[in-house]
């Protein structure tokens, strides 16, 4: 088969779609998709090697097969077979389309990056709750193991699937979405949430900060974008009434407006809106929406309540806040700027986040959740 392996469980979770959402689709032993409910087909070698014309003769093969829907295909010397959810995929997957399987609803398959700890640790678990299958991406793959064992023991059911990532490295972010699409046929929401921050002068900020921060904010993001939309457009591909997949951008309220002493940090958000805005235009021909959430500070997160390494230890050491003799003094001065009167939380992103998804009507959007502390004009 001429067509890359990565693309074709894509194509088929978009050709099982019901209106939004497919099934999931991962690789069988030919010898396993036997009996009733396989699919099976052999397609022309110039079909095999055209997008366009496979994602037609797979569209159609599906809309003349009789009774329900086909439980396995097999496509020449591979086969795959589909599920509802991940415990049924992958008992069909290891004892044949034969294994005793629920019919639980469909799950829509969510990659957050840096999501073992802070804004990405109560995204996995807020969506975790409601249904959809999160794989925690995270260059700690053992702290996002573990958070995926808790969640999973506590649900009674797999919910979420560790996944080691390093978003600034361009070959890890392929393998990473190559691997989730080979596992479960695709992703329709990628939510781009892995940052970092060194807050310094541009008078002494050093060359290896700013790239760093550079790298993963700005960088990574692009090559998460670059891996995953080929995904969605052979999800969207093979869709009859059109996936609307969705990459979410989390952002920054220091996207918005600048922000003192920190610009590696501002510049790299400022930058990821272009990019956003860029992404969405391009990408709205395969029905991807790209958005961009912008939220305030979570005070509550490591990024700034670590003791050692968050920001309000690192700005109470580059004297950011005049007259500030404590990390207490930081803080109160921070929540004194919000005119709610507090730093964002989980729940207020998890609210954006379910909108922007939900819609139907809008990209390219930079959503700000600060507390009233930035207002569009």
């Amino acid at each position: 088969m001429n067509l890359p392996e990565v693309y074709l469980p894509a194509l088929l979770r978009g050709i099982s779609n019901a209106g939004e959402l497919g099934r999931l689709v991962a690789p069988i032993k030919p010898e396993l998709a036997t009996g009733e409910g396989v699919l099976s087909l052999n397609l022309e070698d110039e079909v095999l090697g055209a997008p366009s014309s496979l994602a037609e003769a797979l569209k159609s093969a599906f809309k003349e097969w009789k009774g329900a829907e086909p439980k396995a295909i097999v496509l020449g010397e591979s086969a795959y077979v589909f599920a509802n959810n991940y415990d049924d995929l992958q008992a069909m997957a290891q004892n044949g389309i034969g294994a005793d399987v629920s019919e639980d609803c469909r799950q829509r398959v969510v990659v957050v990056t840096g999501g073992a700890q802070g804004f990405g640790e109560g995204m996995v678990r807020s969506m975790a709750k409601t249904g959809h299958l999160v794989y925690v991406a995270d260059l700690n793959v053992s702290k996002a193991k573990e958070l995926c064992d808790e969640i999973n023991g506590g649900l009674g059911h797999t919910a979420t699937l560790p996944i080691e990532v390093n978003v600034a490295d361009e070959e890890s972010v392929a393998n990473m979405v190559k691997a989730i699409t080979q596992a479960v046929g695709g992703v329709d929401v990628f939510v781009n949430n892995a940052g970092v921050l060194k807050a310094d002068s541009v008078k002494t900020m050093t060359s290896k900060d700013f790239e760093f921060v550079t790298d993963v904010n700005y960088r990574g993001y692009f090559y998460c974008v670059k891996a995953v939309s080929k995904v969605m457009e052979w999800m969207n591909l093979g869709s009859e009434e059109g996936y609307f997949t969705d990459i979410v951008q989390i952002n920054s309220k220091s996207g918005l407006q600048g922000s003192n002493k920190n610009g590696a940090y501002a510049g790299g958000k400022f930058g990821g809106i272009g990019l956003t805005q860029s992404f969405a235009m391009e990408l709205v021909a395969d029905n991807t929406k790209v958005n961009a959430i912008c939220p305030g500070n979570f005070f509550e997160g490591p990024l700034w309540s670590d003791p050692d390494r968050g920001l309000f230890a690192q700005y109470l050491e580059t004297g950011k806040v005049p007259g500030a003799k404590t990390i207490e003094d930081v803080k109160a001065f921070y929540e004194s700027k919000v005119p709610m009167g507090r730093g964002c939380r989980v729940a207020d992103v998890m609210r954006a986040l379910y909108y922007i998804v939900e819609q139907k009507y809008e990209t390219g959007q930079a959503l700000p959740v600060t507390g009233g502390q930035v207002m569009l004009k």
